[in-house]
This record gives C-alpha cells, structure tokens and sequence, in this order.
C-alpha cells in the first residue's frame, strides 16, 4: 500500500461518510416537512369545517343542507376562480419565457461586404500556409464526350409521332398490334 492509494481511501471514505450524512440529513427535513404540513392540515379544517353537529328536527335537517349548499357553491366559485388565476399566470409565465429565450437567442449580424476571391486565394485564406498547390478548378473537370445511348437511337427511330399513332388507330391497327402480340 503507497501512500497515494491509502490517501484515495480516506478520500473515498470521507466521500461516502459525507453522503451518507447528507442522505441522513435530508431524510430528517422530509419528515419534519410532512409533519408541519400535517399540522397546517389539521389547523386549516378545524378553522374551516367546524365539526357537524345533526339535529333532530327535518326542518333543521333540511336548513343545515341548504347552508351547506351554499357553502360548496362559494367553495366551488373560489376553486374556479383560482384555477383561472393559475391559467392566466401560467400563461403569461409562458409568455415572458418565449421573450427571454427571444432576446438570448437574438444577436446583430455584422454587415458582410462582397468580397472576390480566387479560388486559390479562398483556399489560402482557409488552410494559410498549408496551401502550396495551385487550384486550377477547371483543369480538374471531367471531359465528357457526348454518346448516342440507346434510349435516343430509339427517339429517333421512332420518328414522328403523328404517324404511328396514324398506323395503330382504326380496326387495322389494332389487328397488326394482336398478331404482333402472337
């Protein structure tokens, strides 16, 4: 065992002893999280729903229901009323990102001048002085000498079109079209 290798391991232990305390850490603080939320919860209906207490009479019954209809209606206009709110503020949180990413991703481009060049002058603006040959770029062209394929033999061969279209109409025709195809 070196040096280096024991010095790598107390580095790797106090690593992971520092995650685990980290790990250790953040466990606690979800718990206490949830617990204040359970306790805000209780103190939020104990002050908004008090508890139901039924009366005898059907009178009384039927006051109590009309009450708490009453109560779920404005619960009901309050709940669509923040979920508008939320719309509306998602929206416009949507809004100012689209701006933002808007003017990031906006730049002004620089005026470009028209500039002629050479193609060996381009090539030594790219490579610098790494270019040494001369580019001639139509030296290197292809000579292509123009060949008759058999698809224009058979253009020609088939001549005006006026004329076959002449020889294949009518009963006659189509007679030389069937015993050719036999």
């Amino acid at each position: 065992s070196s040096p280096l290798q024991k010095k790598r391991r107390a580095a790797t232990a106090r690593r992971q002893h520092l995650k685990s305390a980290m790990l250790q850490l953040a466990v606690t603080e979800i718990e206490k999280e949830t617990a204040a939320k359970e306790v805000e919860k209780q103190n939020y209906l104990a002050e908004h729903c008090p508890p139901l207490s039924l009366p005898g009479s059907m009178q009384e019954l039927q006051e109590l229901c009309k009450k708490l209809h009453a109560k779920i209606d404005s619960v009901d206009e309050e709940r669509y009323d923040t979920e508008v709110k939320l719309q509306k503020t998602t929206k416009e949180l949507e809004d100012l990102n689209q701006k933002l990413f808007d003017l990031r991703g906006k730049f002004k481009r620089p005026p470009l001048r028209r500039v002629r060049m050479s193609a060996d002058a381009m090539l030594r603006a790219l490579l610098g002085s790494k270019h040494k040959v001369n580019m001639d770029l139509r030296a290197n062209l292809k000579q292509v000498k123009k060949e008759d394929t058999e698809k224009e033999k058979d253009l020609r061969d088939v001549g005006d079109w006026r004329k076959n279209i002449e020889e294949k109409s009518g009963m006659e025709g189509r007679k030389k079209m069937f015993e050719a195809g036999e």
